[in-house]
């Protein structure tokens, strides 16, 4: 292209009108506080996740889980890895069906679940202390609103709602 062509220009966009920048500068807020608050832990938002939802239904298999927090199987086989490594989740193979493989949370998976939920609430209380509490549960709604009607665009949609 001969340096006089004019090269078209894209149209000047402003970052702080799209939710997408907002809802991305918002996941990084929301992981770096959940990190600083269960620190002392070693857990992570997707392995807390995880496991919270192994102890709220034990003996789930792995694309259920995936399904219920919204990972693709392959990240969450990852996640389980790791959480098995630390002796906090067991996989059994399902007795009518030795391709499943079921998953819960062992006693120390609970023990360390029963630790780090006081923090992982603190956390969730400072991602939405700048609102008064009608903002915060107005957040909330739309929140869940906004998730759950894009739910099906996702790589991974979850099954929770």
């Amino acid at each position: 292209m001969p340096r006089s062509a004019a090269r078209p220009r894209p149209e000047a966009i402003d970052l702080n009108e799209l939710p997408g920048h907002y809802i991305r500068r918002l996941h990084q807020i929301a992981v770096a506080i959940f990190l600083e608050e269960v620190e002392a832990f070693g857990i992570t938002p997707v392995q807390f996740a995880a496991l919270q939802a192994l102890a709220n239904a034990p003996l789930m298999d792995q694309r259920s889980l995936a399904r219920t927090i919204g990972l693709d199987t392959s990240t969450v086989a990852g996640v389980i890895d790791r959480l098995q490594a630390r002796d906090l989740v067991l996989r059994q193979s399902d007795p009518d069906d030795r391709r499943i493989r079921r998953l819960s949370a062992t006693p120390q998976g609970l023990a360390l679940l029963a630790q780090v939920q006081p923090a992982m609430q603190q956390a969730q209380g400072r991602i939405l202390a700048p609102l008064k509490p009608a903002q915060q549960r107005q957040f909330m709604r739309m929140l869940r609103e906004l998730v759950n009607a894009n739910n099906a665009l996702s790589r991974a949609p979850s099954d929770a709602g």
